[in-house]
């Protein structure tokens, strides 16, 4: 399992680094970078932390969120969830900024009989696998959360599967970079990345040239459309859309304090009085318009659950894309361009796998060496898959 570093003098050969973008991935690696001695440059089409990093929820949860087929995910997800903790502190001490890591775990609930039926399916399968997850009954989540609705039918609740603050989270990954000497170029859109030799030797920005020894491409859902690649070290990345809104919520008398996922949507109360509400799923390419039928079936999602919800003001609705490769787990690695190093395709856990991306990424760039729990998830699966179909 990758353990939290400290990275500096670990290579005696310090490299320069571009990174391309500047969301969660790209800002943590650059930040353990630049905390090495790396010269570090971050460059981002857009402003640093504004895209897939800013529309998430922020939820850490490795648990719950696990379902068949997903197994081969879980070694990277629980290992990223146990880094969490230090991770968070350590970056609040280095930005000197707030992310607000919370504890109080999470549920999902079940609103009817059929609900139960497929959340103690899940329950079994998730306890299989040996995850700390736990059966409510009725009355238990509704001792816990009391203004969920009266006829909740139980819940599936994991004690590990917390949430942060993924604002926060960028804007303090941006402090900590700058703070240890990198640079953050915003509006700064990467046009070409560029090879000679079968190596990478940097950047082209419009008319501008940057040199570097290394480029990790952690673009998001835009790593695939930057030229200047051969074709097998093209990440398969595409934009997944996702919306969400969020409503006010008394702070001092909060409705919600859990996460709390329903059948048709997902509920993360904030310690500011925000309460956000997510999300769907969409194959609308770079379409970012909201749309009366996603914005409904939010709404009424979360009413069914928390009905107390529609005396609350709507803050703010929004869309962002999450990075979504062909079989929804993550790009990390070496690619056959040397020098090009992948850290994309995140999907819908970003915010989780955060520190163990910024970790292992950033090991393999000082020494070399790719960290057991990362190999699984090189851009070379791909052709593997290919050649057995």
């Amino acid at each position: 399992m990758v353990s939290a570093l400290p990275l500096r003098h670990l290579s005696a050969n310090i490299p320069s680094v571009a990174i391309i973008g500047a969301g969660v991935i790209g800002l943590s690696i650059a930040w353990r970078l630049a905390s090495a001695g790396c010269r570090v440059a971050v460059y981002d089409r857009g402003s640093a932390g504004l895209g897939a990093s800013h529309a998430a929820g922020g939820m850490l949860a490795a648990c719950v969120e696990t379902e068949p087929g997903e197994e081969s995910l879980l070694p990277l997800t629980r290992a990223s969830q146990a880094l969490w903790p230090a991770f968070a502190a350590e970056l609040e001490a280095a930005s000197g900024l707030p992310v607000d890591l919370r504890s109080e775990g999470t549920m999902v609930i079940a609103q009817n009989a059929d609900d139960v039926a497929k959340l103690r399916f899940l329950h079994d399968f998730q306890r299989g696998l040996g995850l700390p997850v736990e059966w409510l009954n009725g009355a238990e989540v509704r001792r816990r959360e009391p203004y969920l609705q009266p006829g909740v039918a139980g819940a599936l609740f994991c004690r590990d599967d917390h949430q942060v603050d993924n604002r926060k989270l960028a804007s303090a990954l941006h402090a900590a970079v700058l703070r240890a000497g990198g640079e953050v170029h915003e509006q700064a859109a990467v046009s070409r990345i560029e090879v000679e030799g079968g190596r990478v030797t940097g950047l082209r920005i419009g008319d501008h040239r940057v040199a570097a020894d290394r480029v990790v491409l952690a673009a998001g859902a835009w790593s695939g459309q930057i030229d200047g690649l051969p074709p097998a070290a093209r990440p398969p990345v595409r934009p997944v859309k996702g919306q969400m809104l969020c409503v006010r919520m008394d702070p001092r008398l909060p409705l919600l304090r859990h996460v709390v996922w329903t059948p048709g949507t997902y509920l993360i109360p904030r310690l500011d009085g925000r309460l956000l509400v997510g999300a769907t799923t969409e194959e609308r390419g770079f379409d970012d318009r909201l749309t009366a039928g996603g914005q409904f079936a939010l709404l009424e999602g979360a009413w069914r659950a928390l009905p107390g919800i529609a005396e609350l003001p709507i803050e703010e609705a929004w869309a962002g894309f999450r990075p979504g490769s062909r079989d929804d787990a993550p790009i990390l690695g070496l690619t056959e361009v040397d020098g090009l190093v992948l850290a994309t395709g995140h999907h819908r856990n970003g915010i989780l796998l955060t520190p163990v991306t910024a970790d292992s990424v950033s090991r393999l760039i000082l020494t070399g060496e790719t960290d057991p729990v990362i190999r699984p998830f090189a851009l070379d699966r791909f052709q593997t898959q290919g050649a057995a179909a």
